[in-house]
């Protein structure tokens, strides 16, 4: 073998050495990418179902918790009351009156029922005349399936689903009874997080660390009145580029909350 063919092997093989460098450079970032996109989707989902939780404990009990065991305990086996809020007004004197304001307690929903599933109703779209419904009790629904029949002047239209879900309750129509615009025809319900959830890692950063959430809460005065605040955070973010110190809100560690201010909103909602 004569010198110029050894070299050329020689350059062939740094060429294929180089080349598989470049691709696995290329694979190895896009891969990265995925990873980070999938396990910052699934951080979020943990988040919005912790801030539920939050406030549904805070709304049962007037105040949030930072005890991950207390927040599990509530969503497995606490109660919410369902208030219902009632005036009643009495003539005093001439053009005067006197209103008073009672909250009833109208039973109780299981925490987990409050946190984890969302109601929903559908109503008339126009006024106009009922021809029927397309759906009956207990159907699994889809967004953007026809819900029901209503005749506007002369034109058949036949409304869809913005949701999906389960009916629970249709509305007791005749065909041919007249509905007016905002009517409640149908009421129905899904699930806003995944029922199999399992809340024992409630408190665990998805994406296998090991790392914890960090949960924080506290007072801040509001024109005089001491006001409850959140926060929860994610320690050590996967993205390299989410760090504290970054001063682009949306671009720091993924939280909902503020210790500083009242609100539960989350930094990736504004991204």
């Amino acid at each position: 073998m004569n010198l110029n063919k050894i070299l050329t092997l020689v350059l062939l093989a740094i060429s294929l050495y180089l080349a598989f460098r470049l691709y696995r450079g290329v694979q190895g970032t896009i891969e990265e990418r995925e990873l980070i996109g999938t396990t910052e989707a699934a951080v979020i989902d943990r988040l919005k179902l912790i801030r539920e939780a939050e406030i549904v404990f805070q709304e049962a009990n007037r105040r949030y918790t930072s005890n991950w065991d207390s927040l599990i305990n509530f969503i497995e086996n606490g109660k919410v009351p369902n208030i219902q809020r009632r005036e009643e007004i009495k003539q005093v004197g001439y053009g005067q009156e006197e209103v008073k304001v009672f909250f009833d307690t109208l039973g109780f929903t299981p925490a987990k029922d409050k946190i984890f599933k969302k109601n929903f109703t559908l109503n008339a779209s126009d006024n106009g005349i009922f021809m029927g419904f397309k759906v009956k009790l207990g159907d699994r629904i889809l967004k953007n399936q026809k819900a029901y029949l209503v005749k506007v002047g002369d034109k058949i239209q036949d409304p869809p689903f913005q949701e999906q879900g389960i009916i629970t309750a249709l509305a007791r129509l005749e065909n041919g009874a007249e509905i007016k615009k905002g009517d409640v025809l149908i009421k129905f319900w899904d699930y806003t997080f995944d029922p199999a959830t399992d809340l024992k890692k409630l408190s665990e950063v998805p994406g296998g660390s090991g790392q914890k959430f960090e949960i924080q809460v506290g007072k801040v005065d509001k024109n005089g009145v001491m006001v409850q605040v959140i926060e929860v955070k994610d320690p050590k973010p996967i993205n390299p580029a989410r760090k504290d110190s970054n001063e682009a809100k949306n671009r720091k560690p993924l939280h909902f909350g503020s210790k500083t201010d009242v609100t539960t909103s989350g930094n990736w909602e504004s991204q």
